[in-house]
């Protein structure tokens, strides 16, 4: 090899090497991550938190609905049954086989020996239903939720699986798809102390739950009175004397705590009592889950304390609601992108701009956007780009990340080099 050979494979190497020591790290955002991850509580709002009241139940678990922001956690961890809220998930993985156009609602469920009512537990609360009644799918589904029949959640079971057992696999392993990690079930009415959940998984489920399906509130959980059989739904035979028996909603909450609309309350011995209760006041849900009150009225008393704490101190903000983010972000110059294809990079929020506040607080908004600057190629879809800044008169009260809307690959070697060039002798601040 020649001198001059040498001397320009050295160059070329040193050029490469300057290039690549040029290079920056860049956080891909991950937006699975950022849904499953555990709750937390922003700092923002860690003063209020501290003067969270007591309550007597075993385990609790308070949240923000809008925003998972973590507001109020008693022993979250523990591993507790959660007696009749298992048939949240049983209804839930009925939704699941609605939204996919394999049942309907309207539809007519057989009904088997093993699920007629007399043959079910004598600890059972039931729906009342035989295997001679003619009972639609929403019918048993009020009778979960309003009736807290043991009876339905066999019968739910039946139509969707080839047994009781095969079902309830099917709700661990729904638990097991969405992240819960000890939530399990051996059956679907809870009778069992052999499921298991935690407060916070629990919660973790409610909020998907009613994310997915918000219509089930007003259709099953919020309903005060279920009524079965009725004429319809026995032999004509029967029809003036159906035998009809009123059951009134087990959440006595829905009547006495203004904003209560669900969800599902329980108990077993082995749990104590349990509930999964959620309110929405002017735009503000909380989603609270309660496991092994000593009795019903301290249920009732520790649900009460939390969510009149809850919304005395912390409300839902939506910045989105009065200024849409890509609106904003159209305002701006796209950040330019050095060492690619091409010149300027194209962002996006990578979630909704919601947040949890302190009631006194994020009542005038301003924003600002952040760009880490430079951004340089290649870039993955969804690095982390910047910043969208809420704030108020206190200061800074939250910031969206803000993710490239595409991959962006690297420009040819000549335009790496000018570009490498160009960043050695421009100022930091000036890279925009």
């Amino acid at each position: 090899m020649s001198k001059k050979t040498l001397l320009i494979f050295l160059f070329i190497f040193g050029l490469q090497f300057f290039i690549s020591a040029q290079s920056f790290d860049t956080q891909v955002f991950d937006a699975q991550a950022y849904y499953t991850q555990a709750y937390y509580t922003p700092t923002l709002l860690l003063p209020l938190i501290e003067n969270a009241p007591e309550i007597n139940s075993r385990a609790a678990v308070l949240i923000d609905f809008a925003t998972g922001a973590l507001l109020y956690s008693k022993n979250p961890g523990e591993e507790i049954p959660p007696a009749s809220l298992t048939k949240l998930m049983t209804m839930y993985v009925v939704m699941n086989e609605v939204a996919a156009g394999r049942a309907s609602l309207d539809e007519i469920v057989p009904i088997t020996k093993e699920s007629w009512a007399m043959n079910m537990d004598s600890r059972s609360s039931l729906m009342f239903i035989e295997p001679r009644h003619v009972v639609t799918l929403r019918e048993i589904m009020l009778g979960l939720a309003v009736s807290s029949g043991n009876d339905a959640a066999v019968a739910v079971a039946l139509r969707f699986a080839p047994s009781v057992e095969a079902f309830a696999s099917t709700m661990t392993a729904e638990a097991s798809r969405i992240g819960l990690t000890v939530t399990r079930f051996v059956e679907p009415s809870g009778l069992s102390e052999n499921n298991i959940t935690t407060a916070a998984e629990y919660t973790r489920f409610c909020r998907h739950y009613l994310t997915l399906y918000p219509q089930n509130l007003a259709g099953f959980h919020s309903v005060p009175v279920f009524s079965y059989p009725m004429a319809a739904n026995v032999p004509e035979y029967l029809r003036k004397k159906p035998g009809t028996i009123t059951q009134y909603n087990r959440n006595k909450l829905l009547t006495t705590f203004p904003g209560v609309d669900g969800l599902k309350t329980g108990y077993i011995d082995e749990s104590g009592y349990n509930i999964a209760i959620t309110a929405e006041r002017e735009g503000t849900r909380f989603i609270a889950v309660i496991l092994g009150a000593e009795n019903e009225r301290n249920r009732n008393t520790d649900s009460t304390l939390l969510l009149t704490w809850a919304f005395d101190n912390f409300k839902t903000v939506r910045p989105n609601v009065n200024v849409n983010i890509n609106t904003i972000i159209d305002t701006i110059e796209k950040p330019r992108l050095w060492k690619g294809k091409a010149n300027f990079a194209d962002i996006k929020p990578a979630h909704s701009a919601d947040f949890t506040s302190p009631v006194d607080r994020a009542n005038a908004l301003r924003h600002e956007i952040v760009i880490n600057h430079p951004l340089i190629a290649p870039l993955a879809e969804c690095s982390l780009a910047g910043y969208l800044v809420f704030y108020d008169e206190q200061g800074e009260v939250n910031r969206v990340p803000l993710i490239t809307a595409a991959f962006y690959e690297q420009g040819n070697f000549f335009k790496r080099i000018w570009h490498s060039i160009r960043m050695l002798f421009i100022r930091e601040s000036n890279l925009e």
